[in-house]
């Protein structure tokens, strides 16, 4: 495609003036309408509707002007990301992460990145809810498991295993069960939700559970299950260290879900800089 005249065209279609036009592009009125004039005859098609007082867009000419500017902002983008590499990085970073995930394996890591970094600050925000990035003006969240807004892109960082676990006292008193239907006999400790995912025969299998004892706190459940109130199911960095000691002993493993995906996700049409990418690529390494 011939570029000539483009920018003339998306100036006049802002400013709504020719004479504006210009002076936002240093320009004279006349080369401004001249490049649109001859960007008309090209295409073969009016993009303007002309009048002493007033200058509009025609229907034809508006759906030019959306493709246009959305290939000048991309055009900028370029060019601020080559100017970019010839700094060093500084400035602020704003993300979100989930609350324990975030607390446990994100912040102590970016706090070992602030020390490399001094000129980078973070502006972290943790929180279960899946916030908006663009309304809020996160440059990068990090999410757990499948992602369903397809207007943001993914960087895979790691993954999370989760385990089914008991406390040996509680298995010796109760039994271990040993099939999900032998679950229904025993107490299972409850988060947030009334149900626990497993894998069966290659599908993804959703169980409804009962217990005792409902808490929306992963250390609290941890806690429930070291002192032989029940099951829990738990992502491994709740876990880990208990299994490890064989304070807690994973069960039903043949059933147990897939791992899970920790991604890193920023805005689709937002161009990375150079800090948040340094950032990207630091937990990516350390996380894997």
């Amino acid at each position: 495609m011939d570029w000539q005249g483009i920018s003339e065209f998306v100036a006049v279609a802002e400013h709504a003036s020719f004479t504006l036009a210009a002076k936002a592009l240093a320009i004279s009125t006349a080369q401004v309408s001249r490049q649109v004039n001859e960007l008309e005859q090209r295409l073969n098609v009016k993009l303007f509707y002309r009048t002493t007082r007033k200058v509009s867009l025609t229907y034809e000419g508006d759906i030019f002007f959306q493709h246009c500017r959305q290939v000048l902002d991309n055009l900028k983008d370029a060019e601020n990301a080559l100017a970019d590499l010839q700094k060093k990085p500084q400035g602020k970073i704003k993300l979100t992460a989930p609350v324990t995930y975030g607390e446990q394996k994100i912040l102590p890591l970016i706090n070992d990145f602030a020390l490399s970094y001094p000129e980078i600050s973070i502006d972290a925000h943790l929180s279960n809810q899946r916030l908006n990035l663009v309304d809020e003006g996160f440059d990068l969240a990090i999410r757990i498991g499948k992602l369903k807004d397809s207007s943001l892109m993914a960087t895979k960082l790691t993954q999370r295993k989760v385990f089914l676990c008991a406390s040996a006292q509680y298995l010796q008193t109760y039994g271990t069960p040993h099939s999900l239907n032998e679950l229904r006999q025993h107490n299972c400790l409850l988060a947030s939700r009334d149900y626990w995912r497993f894998h069966q025969n290659g599908k993804e299998v959703t169980m409804r559970i009962n217990g005792s004892l409902r808490y929306n706190n992963g250390k609290a459940l941890v806690d429930a299950a070291l002192k032989g109130l029940g099951i829990v199911q738990l992502p491994d960095y709740y876990v880990i260290d208990y299994l490890e000691s064989a304070q807690l002993i994973s069960i039903l493993d043949n059933y147990q879900e897939p791992d899970e995906v920790v991604w890193a996700i920023h805005p689709y049409n937002r161009q990375l800089s150079p800090k948040v990418r340094l950032l990207l690529d630091y937990l990516k390494e350390q996380l894997s």
